[in-house]
């Protein structure tokens, strides 16, 4: 039966208002391109200008040593004090911030986390962190700003409805930390993962075009490259796999301390250096800047930066670096977070794990060292973030190894469980987790402050929020208070 011109019209009406041909959904397409080209951009450059602030300390260090004295606590402390106002969110490793925003469905909060002043605040002052010595990295910032770029294109071109902000943040943190590493897989494990714990069938092209146009950003102006460079190296089944067992809990737990060391508490030692941190934030940052040169005093190459360095020529099998290495980045690591200045954690937390491995070869004769320290690293990232599978492709695409993913997934996974005995809940959410409590708690005050309309006709009885910047002081009584009772 043939169809009848009605018919045809009809058919052709409805095929053009299909979602393949819907302008809206064309106008979103095109803002996620340009923004992952965007976020390409701007890792590569950040990668860039990251390598130039640390190897200008490195250089100045090489040349006069006991300059850091003078020059990593004085930048922790302007760190401290630039973050102590509007940049606030600018601290950390940025990745809590993307997943809070994430979580969270209000404007107001989201753009206090993502805005232009934010991402660009952050590259500004991590670069700033690395050009002062800390022991930072720049992926986790990566995520911040890929995140922030994407949200804050969507916002200004109509797309402020929190599901749709919400899909732009998601790929834009994937974008981030694909163009940072040049991981395209990993890219879309971490959003998948760590950021949103769910993948929806709407949300895969979505984030898939924005991994690969950010990768391939990166690829064109970088090349093709793997983070470490390549490694053939291999852990044949038999004994060699005492390996897996050995850096997946011994990894495991060291990097479940470091998780459970930088999350604030209110009792034990994190209380007592979150109390004093509350009280003199400036000179407290200064005291840990200190605290990271003193520990770099007992290396040949230092603390310093991200450990790229440190981590590439243990996997390379050279014996540059003291035997104490990963201990000690693990020290410095926790002085630059506790400092609370803008930085990473992902790339120093490989270094550590690349140490510890380095360790552990002495108690595994006969194993590939490159195979232990490359699952040492696996383990211990598994270990911090507590995402085995993120942790398990990146290792793999950093080191473009696929013969190692069977070895490496099973450390991470005994590490993921080794983790847990010290961290109960993955840091990133942990530290997502505080802030959203720091709003909600805000908001709670603001309710609490605020006098109820409803006095005057026609007022709603709504709480009205006053301006945070101006609260009422303590014991001082609002004009519009009502007498107390007698």
């Amino acid at each position: 039966m043939s169809d009848t011109p009605t018919s045809r019209q009809e058919r052709l009406q409805r095929w053009a208002e299909s979602e393949l041909f819907s302008l809206p959904q064309w106008r979103r397409r095109v803002l996620f391109w340009s923004g992952a080209i965007l976020v390409g951009l701007a890792a590569v450059g950040f990668a860039q200008a990251a390598d130039w602030a640390s190897g200008t300390f490195q250089g100045m260090v090489a040349r006069h040593r006991y300059w850091a004295f003078v020059i990593t606590p004085a930048i922790f402390a302007l760190l401290a004090w630039l973050t102590q106002g509007v940049l606030k969110p600018t601290r950390g490793s940025g990745i809590p911030q993307a997943i809070a925003a994430l979580k969270v469905e209000d404007e107001d909060f989201r753009y206090s986390l993502l805005s232009l002043r934010v991402a660009i605040g952050k590259m500004a002052l991590t670069l700033a962190a690395l050009l002062g010595g800390a022991s930072v990295g720049r992926e986790g910032p990566t995520v911040h700003v890929g995140a922030g770029l994407l949200y804050s294109l969507g916002r200004r071109f109509g797309f402020a409805e929190p599901a749709a902000a919400g899909r732009f943040i998601l790929a834009g943190s994937a974008a981030g930390l694909a163009a940072a590493f040049n991981t395209p897989l990993a890219g879309i494990v971490f959003a998948i993962e760590e950021m949103s714990g769910s993948f929806e069938h709407r949300m895969s092209g979505i984030l898939l075009t924005a991994v690969f146009v950010a990768g391939m950003v990166s690829l064109g102006i970088l090349g093709n490259y793997a983070y470490f460079g390549h490694f053939d190296t291999s852990l044949p089944l038999g004994k060699a796999w005492w390996a897996v067992l050995a850096t997946g809990i011994g990894c495991g737990l060291a990097g479940g301390l470091f998780a459970r060391l930088i999350q604030p508490s209110d009792s034990g030692l994190r209380g007592v250096m979150g109390r004093l941190r509350a009280r003199q934030p400036v000179l407290f940052a200064a005291g840990c800047g200190l605290a990271l040169v003193l520990l770099s005093q007992l290396t040949h190459t230092g603390l310093y930066g991200t450990g790229y360095a440190q981590a590439k020529e243990i996997l390379q099998g050279h014996s540059a670096t003291v035997s104490g290495f990963g201990i000690l980045k693990f020290l410095g690591n926790i002085a630059s977070y506790w400092a609370g200045i803008p930085g990473g954690i992902f790339s120093p937390a490989l270094a550590v794990g690349a140490g510890l491995g380095n360790n552990l070869t002495t108690l595994l004769p006969g194993v590939d060292p490159t195979a232990v320290a490359l699952l040492a690293m696996a383990a211990y990232l598994a270990g911090v973030t507590q995402a085995p599978l993120t942790a398990t492709v990146i290792s793999m695409e950093l080191t473009a190894n696929q013969q190692m993913v069977l070895p490496i997934m099973a450390t991470c996974l005994l590490a993921r469980g080794a983790s847990s005995l010290l961290s109960r809940k993955p840091v990133y959410r942990a530290l997502a987790d505080r802030l959203i409590e720091g709003y909600e708690q805000e908001l709670a005050r603001r309710a609490a402050e605020a006098p109820l309309a409803g006095d005057e006709p026609g007022e709603t009885g709504r709480p009205v929020v006053e301006d945070p910047a101006t609260p009422i002081p303590p014991g001082q009584d609002r004009p519009d208070a009502e007498p107390p009772s007698p």
